[in-house]
């Protein structure tokens, strides 16, 4: 052994380390799969608002963000931040609070986002048109590189810079592009059929705005998207709060809500606009 031999390993030193360090990655990997299996979903969805928040500070040149700071630009509380933050391990530091790029890197990785992706848009009336002109996917990681609809007056022309395709090479074009994400923007008639080319074409996951519930294989994730209950749940929270102040009227002896403004009026409001949203 030579004078320096305690920083000298043998060829059986070298692979017993190499041995540990092996195992210690099976161990950290396993170990992150089971931290995402075990985030809510309702944490999932606020990751992706800390996300946006973080990627706006680090446009801003911020390096480091206290939970009070990102909680507030997020528009949640500090302590329910920092319980999601723990469900991918990470816990800042006393005094400093996060690091806004290994932040960044870790929610990234969390939600997929370090893969490559590739969007999909079937049916391409006004909604399917406006979200293949959506200048925000390409910037998160999600371009759109095909069009699909029925119409003949549609296909082959260009919306967004894509031509748009036949409904009927959906699985050509997509197992082609290697598109990831399907974006089913069809009215309800056709939705399950598309969804069944999308995943014949090798889409894993699909977005869905069709007021129907997808028959999809286990391995296929599928988010709904139904405007018409988004708005009907603003209704439900606008209801709510005028049965709030009609209440406190009676007690405080006060006029409810300001002249010329009443319940029905409000309610008629949030009908005329669930009309419209069911309409597109």
């Amino acid at each position: 052994m030579t004078a320096h031999g305690a920083d000298v390993q043998d060829g059986d030193g070298q692979a017993e380390a190499d041995s540990r360090i092996e195992s210690k990655q099976s161990v950290e990997v396993p170990a992150a799969r089971e931290r995402a299996r075990a985030i809510p979903e309702a944490a999932v969805a606020r990751l992706a608002v800390y996300l946006r928040a973080l990627s706006g500070l680090a446009e801003q040149d911020i390096t480091t963000v206290s939970s009070d700071e990102l909680a507030a630009a997020a528009g949640v509380n500090s302590a329910k931040l920092r319980k999601d933050l723990s469900y991918i391990g990470s816990y800042g530091t006393r005094g400093v609070g996060y690091e806004v790029a290994v932040l960044i890197g870790q929610i990234e990785r969390t939600l997929g986002l370090t893969r490559k992706h590739s969007v999909a848009v079937v049916g391409i009336g006004n909604l399917g048109h406006a979200l293949a002109n959506y200048g925000g996917f390409p910037g998160r990681g999600f371009p759109v590189s095909a069009l699909f609809d029925l119409d003949p007056d549609l296909v082959g022309v260009p919306v967004g810079g894509i031509p748009v395709s036949h409904i009927d090479d959906i699985v050509e074009v997509c197992s082609e592009r290697e598109v990831t994400i399907g974006v089913i923007a069809t009215p309800v008639q056709g939705a399950q059929e598309v969804c069944d080319r999308l995943v014949a074409g090798g889409v894993s996951c699909i977005l869905n705005f069709a007021p129907v519930v997808l028959q999809v294989p286990e391995d296929v994730e599928v988010r709904k998207v139904d405007l018409a209950v988004e708005m009907q749940i603003l209704s439900f929270h606008v209801a709510r709060r005028q049965q709030e102040a009609a209440a406190q009227s009676e007690v405080d002896g006060a006029d409810l809500g300001p002249p010329g403004t009443t319940g029905e009026q409000v309610s008629g409001e949030v009908e005329s606009a669930n009309r419209m949203v069911e309409r597109l």
